[in-house]
């Protein structure tokens, strides 16, 4: 497989291959590992795609956000950003957007490197949907056992857990960081509009300290 060019298009872009197998997928994944996208594969077929400036930009922001919050609570945290996580009996792989061991932190920290028929799934992925994706990532997430998926279109940040029938529901509030309101999360982000990105964090964090102390919510 050959590119044009190795500079990011200013837009997402998405090429879809389908009734291709495991061994094409393998082979994509190593000719495109040093490049900015993110192959997902669903049983036969593969989606290639480009990210754009605001999807990475959200995406740095809402794990700066993760990341300042669990500092600021002392909570232990394992951070995956977009590793491929896949498992060839389930015919399924992608890479999240950001993801994170929060409750299985102790589990993966001395891991070298993480393989899924052996190891938990991160507790906490996150989606950012500048684009409708062309495949069911959310499918395959849920094929993998990821307990909890935050989904973020630019506008509304929505949770959802998984179920006991292995299928995503609507959640008010976050499991892997229940101290968390889904509402503050999506507040912040919406200061991108008015205020860099070191003064929104910087006031998050002032924030996390404020409630430092207040109990994980139901």
């Amino acid at each position: 497989m050959t590119t044009t060019s190795m500079s990011r298009p200013p837009r997402e872009q998405q090429f879809v291959f389908y009734e291709v197998d495991w061994k094409f997928y393998d082979l994509v994944l190593g000719r495109l590992a040093d490049r900015p996208v993110f192959v997902t594969y669903d049983r036969g077929s593969l989606e290639i795609m480009s990210p754009s400036e605001k999807h990475e930009s959200f995406t740095k922001l809402i794990g700066r956000m993760i990341e300042a919050a669990t500092e600021e609570w002392n909570i232990p945290v394992y951070g995956c950003r977009s590793t491929t996580f896949r498992r060839e009996d389930l015919d399924r792989g992608l890479e999240p957007d950001e993801c994170y061991y929060i409750q299985n932190e102790a589990l993966v920290r001395t891991v070298e490197e993480i393989d899924l028929t052996r190891d938990p799934p991160p507790d906490l992925a996150i989606e950012v949907e500048i684009s409708r994706r062309l495949l069911d990532r959310e499918g395959i997430y849920a094929a993998l056992g990821v307990p909890e998926l935050w989904r973020y279109d630019g506008k509304r940040l929505r949770v959802f857990l998984l179920g006991v029938q292995g299928r995503y529901g609507p959640s008010a509030g976050s499991r892997a960081l229940p101290r968390l309101p889904t509402a503050e999360v999506e507040r912040f982000l919406h200061l991108r509009k008015t205020t860099d990105d070191t003064s929104l964090i910087r006031a998050f964090r002032a924030w996390c300290r404020e409630n430092s102390s207040s109990p994980p919510l139901a």
